[in-house]
């Protein structure tokens, strides 16, 4: 019996360890379950089972205003409670009136060098929105390199309770991040504000100020994507002394683009297509009276002690142009030196800078840094066209062309059309992702078709198309509007006057008119016994951007056939009508 009883309680006490074991066990596996995965980060992962915070009273009323504790991966972060609602017991701070501040380094400083702090701002009682902010700081090492580090806030204007994305597994930024072809978990879609600059706060010369001062988002429709986008920047002048090197912003706008998605055919899978871009540069304005107040902007006095560069933390005001300011103070308050002009006419943009950024360069060189129109590295290396005025002359103001039947920039001395007729490059089939959005191909076009426009006569008005439809960088045909007697003149659109809905109603009526030449085109073939049956496919259009797209291509490849055969025929009198017919929209010259 004695046996048996040691034996039973050797046994118990081996159960008990045993059981002691599987509860340390089932402790380790109640560790956050999504702090290694492989699935998005989409919120802080928490302290360890286990982990008590450190609370902090830093005013002496009695309740903790700040919480010291640990990830589930190991870093320490410390919560300031902003708004005096923290409780001992408390976990973690909340995300309507709190800051966070990851020790990335692990050097013991919460806010300095190479910290990421996170930074919630609650709406105020004065109705003025909610705001984040996020200052990515530099690592010491890197003070005299310049567009590294974030200083960035994100205005909550449409109340969407959406901010900034951060990876909280590696604790970086990743604004750029998306799903699909450009559904990005920032606060891009609908009607939202950020403000950024690639800098951290103590090399910034007015931290009410920003760079991208702001990027506004539009929804006309309310149907919370984006059908307008305008960026505003202020180019910071770099200034580097003894100790870094510092961004000096002025307070003015001399960078601006209107992006639209004028026949507004977003849709989820497709958030931004983004059709034309106006583009100014120059003296712009000053935005210094753009004042935006939120009484809880100012963070708790007392841990300002906490932060590298609290200055941020001390604001009473953000230094910038709102949505209903933003219009009038382009073009009423402008002073602009240039204004380009894109056109996205392969359709496969999905993001702003895709359609702004076309330059006027060599029409033919191709590749980032080249020297051609599409240098700037976000561009799209074929398939836009671009369209400059050197000296703003036309003041960004737009009319339709019977030339193309296309929109035009008044003003603009040439323009290139780099054609991808199939959008085979860029975000087409070629198209490669990272998270920073859709990326060039590795093999980039080194043939293409290419339309040149020119203003011969300098009367704001395009009068001659340049074409080299082999590829081999020599224009081999032109047609002059000149040369054939003919008025390239007709009606601006005054671009100051009008707003989004003006623009989907002009890019309507300009699909439409497209598709209804045409029309008048194909009678015109079958009349001639010309076989339109070859072009069945661009005859069945199924969209407003097929209309457009189909009903330039349809007229210019049955005009070029029916040149054909008025040369065969040796109708000469028919070609140079045919010439006069097709560069003014009226087919019903041809008998």
């Amino acid at each position: 019996m004695k046996s048996t009883l040691y034996i039973g309680i050797a046994s118990v006490a081996l159960l008990a360890v045993s059981s002691l074991q599987a509860q340390n066990n089932v402790q380790e596996e109640k560790e956050y379950w999504n702090a290694h995965t492989l699935l998005i980060p989409y919120r802080l992962p928490p302290a360890p089972v286990g982990q008590k915070p450190t609370y902090i009273d830093l005013d002496n009323d009695g309740d903790p205003d700040v919480l010291r504790t640990v990830t589930a991966n190991g870093f320490p972060v410390q919560w300031i409670d902003d708004d005096d609602d923290m409780q001992e017991g408390d976990l973690e701070g909340d995300i309507d009136n709190d800051c966070l501040m990851i020790d990335r380094n692990k050097d013991g400083q919460y806010g300095g060098y190479g910290d990421l702090i996170v930074d919630w701002v609650g709406a105020d009682d004065a109705g003025n929105p909610a705001m984040q902010v996020v200052v990515d700081n530099i690592p010491e090492a890197d003070r005299m390199r310049t567009g590294n580090g974030h200083y960035m806030w994100v205005i909550d204007t449409d109340k969407d309770n959406v901010f900034n994305y951060i990876d909280w597994n590696t604790f970086t930024l990743r604004c750029w991040i998306h799903n699909g072809m450009a559904d990005f978990y920032e606060d891009y879609n609908g009607k939202s504000t950020f403000l950024k600059i690639h800098s951290s706060t103590e090399r910034v010369n007015d931290v009410r100020m920003n760079w991208e001062n702001p990027f506004l988002f539009y929804d006309p429709d309310n149907d919370g994507l984006t059908e307008m986008a305008i960026r505003f920047c202020d180019s910071p002048k770099i200034v580097k002394d003894e100790k870094q090197a510092n961004s000096v912003l002025s307070g003015k706008i001399d960078w601006v683009s209107i992006s639209m998605d004028a026949d507004n055919d977003n849709a989820p899978g497709n958030e931004f297509d983004f059709d034309m871009t106006i583009h100014f540069t120059g003296p712009g304005f000053s935005y210094e009276n753009q004042r935006h107040v939120n009484k809880n902007l100012r963070g708790l006095p007392e841990a300002d002690q906490f932060f590298l560069d609290a200055r941020w933390r001390q604001l009473p005001e953000l230094l910038y142009p709102d949505h209903d300011a933003a219009w009038d103070l382009v073009f009423q308050q402008e002073k602009w030196d240039k204004a380009w002009f894109t056109y996205d006419e392969d359709d496969d943009c999905n993001r702003w800078e895709r359609v702004e950024l076309y330059q006027p360069g060599d029409p033919f060189k191709v590749g980032r840094n080249k020297g051609g129109i599409d240098s700037n590295g976000q561009a799209d290396p074929a398939g836009d066209r671009g369209e400059w005025d050197s000296d703003n002359s036309g003041k960004g103001q737009l009319y339709v062309s019977p030339m193309d039947g296309k929109i035009h920039l008044y003003g603009a001395e040439w323009g290139c059309w780099r054609i991808d007729q199939n959008a085979r490059y860029y975000q087409g089939m070629g198209g490669i992702y990272d998270g920073y959005g859709p990326q060039r191909i590795e093999r980039e076009p080194t043939v293409f078709p290419t339309i040149k426009y020119t203003d011969t006569d300098n009367n704001g008005f395009f009068d001659r198309m340049d074409f080299d439809l082999d590829g081999d960088k020599q224009f081999e045909r032109y047609l002059s509007m000149k040369e054939l007697e003919l008025d390239d003149r007709c009606s601006l659109i005054e671009t100051a006057a009008k707003n989004y809905q003006d623009f989907a109603q002009l890019e309507q009526q300009v699909a439409d008119a497209m598709w209804a030449n045409a029309e008048k085109a194909m009678e015109v073939a079958a009349a001639k016994k010309l076989n339109t049956q070859w072009y069945a496919l661009m005859k069945q259009p199924k969209s407003q951007r097929e209309r457009y797209h189909y009903g330039f291509w349809l007229q210019f490849y049955l005009y070029n056939d029916l040149k054909d055969l008025a040369e065969r025929t040796g109708d000469t009198a028919q070609s140079v009508l045919l010439d006069k017919a097709y560069l003014q929209g009226k087919w019903e010259l041809i008998k």
